[in-house]
């Protein structure tokens, strides 16, 4: 049974090992394990009386190897669905970081806009309040010209009226 446990264990080494390493030539485990399932499979098909009882054990053998290669199959796939998972989780993650730089560039477009759009309304505020002045000046202005205007036709008046006295006593 020991020998049995030992074989499997080293099968199952022997199948990570394949697994990890990159096909090249086959190990000398591999070879010998191959070398193990021909001789089965030759004793299967040639029965003789004596191999009865190593039948039985070769049997079982190879009900423990299935089992344990059902079993890194199993691990295999299980691993592929978690790195499949973290790939999609690390996806996800990738979007929303690229969404969050996407925004923040639209975040700070709006800030220098909204900057730019103050100080323009500042100069706008700077520019109504200049006008306003200048406005009011105008007005007054034009209350002096219409004082002058009214000052300059009473003394047109009267210089009319200084001629004609002026000119009735010149006569």
């Amino acid at each position: 049974m020991s020998s049995l446990y030992t074989r499997s264990k080293e099968y199952t080494r022997s199948r990570k090992a394949q697994s990890d390493s990159p096909p090249s030539s086959p190990s000398p485990i591999a070879k010998t394990l191959r070398h193990e399932r021909l001789s089965r499979l030759e004793a299967a098909t040639n029965p003789t009386p004596a191999s009865d009882s190593s039948s039985y054990s070769d049997r079982a053998s190879s009900r423990s190897s299935a089992y344990t290669r059902r079993e890194n199959r199993l691990a295999a796939l299980s691993s592929r669905a978690e790195e499949e998972s973290n790939r999609d989780y690390k996806k996800l993650y990738e979007s929303a970081l690229s969404e969050n730089q996407k925004l923040k560039s639209k975040l700070q477009e709006a800030q220098l806009e909204l900057a730019d759009i103050k100080s323009k309304l500042e100069k706008a505020a700077q520019e109504k309040r200049a006008l306003e002045r200048k406005l009011s000046e105008m007005e007054e202005e034009m209350k002096i010209l219409t004082e002058l205007k009214s000052d300059n036709q009473r003394l047109k008046d009267e210089n009319g009226a200084l001629i004609r006295v002026i000119s009735k006593l010149s006569k």
